[in-house]
């Protein structure tokens, strides 16, 4: 399940879980021993209550999204910094071989012109 998946399903579950605590105080509520106008009056706010609650945790569910995903764009960009600066180094050990193969080279030649005329 990708993390997407998993959002959604933590989503989901909550917002079933809301509706499922409106929907069981409602019938708790209609079948209470009180007045029709009592029994409406705590309906509505406990509905209040719920979509206040409901509001907070959305809020939340947003600041937590919002900061895992602050979170992931600083590892990305580290992690490419740091790549850059790998890169940098091979780029650096490997000019150093190539100006030393080099400098090999042009002495094996130097010698081998020696020889040459000695020859």
């Amino acid at each position: 399940m990708s993390y997407w998946d998993e959002e959604n399903a933590v989503g989901v579950s909550c917002i079933s879980f809301i509706v499922g605590s409106v929907l069981g105080a409602s019938i708790a509520i209609l079948y209470a021993p009180q007045s029709g106008e009592v029994t409406r009056q705590e309906m509505r706010e406990k509905t209040e209550r719920t979509i206040i609650k409901a509001h907070r945790l959305e809020d939340e569910l947003k600041d937590t999204i919002s900061q895992l995903i602050g979170n992931v764009k600083l590892k990305v960009n580290q992690l490419i910094e740091d790549g850059k600066e790998i890169a940098e180094d091979k780029k650096e050990e490997i000019l150093a071989a190539i100006d030393a193969g080099k400098k090999a080279l042009e002495k094996e030649r130097t010698k081998l012109e020696k020889d040459k005329q000695a020859v």
